[in-house]
């Protein structure tokens, strides 16, 4: 028996020792792994490091690492591993940008470079025209490109760029397969690459005019230290958008073209998230969209036309920055005493504060709705508008169910709708920034 073997068989003996046996997929112990084996040993390992067995998780990648005679099957089988689980993600409706922001939360810099690469490899084959404008979108933003050679080993060069030893590169590649096996299936809410022609959905984006004039708004709101200033600028941004989301339903009526429904995921940083998702919850609501918190992993699924998606995503965000300047504002200890530090203090606030500017967008909306120029012609095309909303919702999340957010400081509640209310949101106000 050869000595790579022995070293195997002397693996697999430690494996079973710690009761992981990283080989079990392998059929034949006399003959070294094949790259298809590794990858199947690699994704136990990953399965293991979840289960909380790192050292035996450790001992098996320092075994990989140094056997010389298999780096090339080892590297290739790496490749494998991450190239399968990455697209059962994508198949799973994980999109691009999603696995990132939870890679990002969740891994180290390392594991998430190996994920950007291996997007950038897994769109390699598709034709641009072929692949949904969102994936394009992100792909775009997190700056993915093949920089490597194909003519040697991608790991190998990997490694390099970034000084790693085989160890610690193997170490990476484990770790970022830990996390793609963790992630639960999510709902298909944009094609797969391939297949974007055969989407008949054609996405109505706010006009890029009026995005400048909002995100202006928006800009000036979060760098005011005044707050009543600042969500008297969001409520202008909001009966912007709620204008220009009109006079497209009003369009698209005429033209019997309407703008199907879609969904996004806006993802949320902690803590308080679940707060934090009732924010964008209400903005929701009043921009007639839906939206539904996957608390787990922290982030809300929102569903709505093209046009009120924009609205809301770009409302939640810097009201997102506004409630925590003002929570941080209100919690001054030499007026409200130790208890305004609390984390029961300040998700209090947030839940109260996301609840009454929910209240006071949906007055907002309301009121441009009934000054609008053709009230009488738009309610019924928005009321189709809602069912075609709910529809897609329920579609989507057949299963969807409500549940309360526990509050446990009244001090922090009474903060919290008190800097709700000092905004000035008059719909009549101007649009003129």
């Amino acid at each position: 028996m050869g000595k790579p073997n022995r070293k195997h068989r002397e693996a697999k003996r430690r494996a079973k020792e710690g009761r992981v046996d990283f080989w079990a997929a392998r059929a034949d112990h006399d003959r070294p792994p094949t790259a298809l084996e590794i990858a199947a040993a690699l994704f136990t390992a990953a399965v293991e490091s979840n289960r909380g067995g790192s050292r035996a998780v450790a001992d098996f990648v320092a075994e990989l690492a140094g056997d010389e005679s298999l780096r090339a099957e080892v590297e290739q089988g790496a490749q494998l591993a991450g190239a399968r689980l990455l697209g059962l993600a994508y198949e799973g409706g994980w999109l691009p940008g999603d696995i990132h922001q939870g890679a990002r939360r969740r891994v180290g810099n390392f594991a998430v470079s190996l994920l950007i690469d291996l997007m950038a490899a897994h769109i390699r084959p598709f034709a641009r025209d072929t692949v949904d404008e969102t994936w394009l979108a992100q792909l775009d933003e997190l700056a993915t490109a093949v920089w490597w050679s194909d003519t040697t080993s991608y790991l190998g060069q990997w490694s390099a760029e970034h000084m790693l030893t085989t160890e610690e590169s193997l170490a990476a590649v484990v770790e970022l397969l830990a996390l793609l096996v963790q992630l639960p299936r999510l709902e298909l809410i944009r094609p797969l690459p391939g297949t974007a022609r055969a989407q008949v959905r054609i996405p109505h984006h706010v006009d890029e005019k009026v995005l400048t004039r909002v995100r202006g708004l928006l800009a000036k709101a979060e760098s005011t230290s005044f707050p009543d200033e600042a969500e008297a600028l969001s409520a202008k941004a909001q009966e912007l958008m709620t204008k220009y989301a009109l006079d497209r339903v009003l369009v698209d009526a005429d033209t019997a073209v309407p703008d199907l429904p879609g969904a996004r995921r806006i993802w949320l940083d902690t803590p308080y998230v679940d707060a934090k998702a009732l924010l964008v919850d209400v903005v929701a609501g009043a921009n007639r969209a839906r939206a539904i918190f996957l608390a787990e992993w922290g982030f809300v699924t929102v569903v709505g036309d093209d046009t009120d998606l924009d609205a809301v995503e770009l409302l939640s965000t810097s009201l997102l920055v506004q409630a925590t300047r003002a929570m941080i504002a209100s919690g001054d200890p030499a007026t409200r005493g130790d208890e305004a530090r609390s984390r029961d203090y300040r998700k209090a606030f947030l839940v109260s504060y996301a609840t009454r500017i929910g209240e006071r967008l949906a007055a907002a909306t309301a009121a441009t709705i009934a000054e609008s120029a053709e009230p009488q012609r738009l309610l019924p095309v928005l009321a189709s508008r809602q069912l075609a909303v709910d529809t897609a919702f329920d579609t989507l999340f057949p299963t969807a169910r409500s549940r309360g957010i526990v509050i446990r400081s009244a001090e922090g509640w009474d903060a919290g709708r008190a800097a709700a209310d000092r905004a000035r949101l008059d719909s009549r106000r101007s649009l003129d920034t």
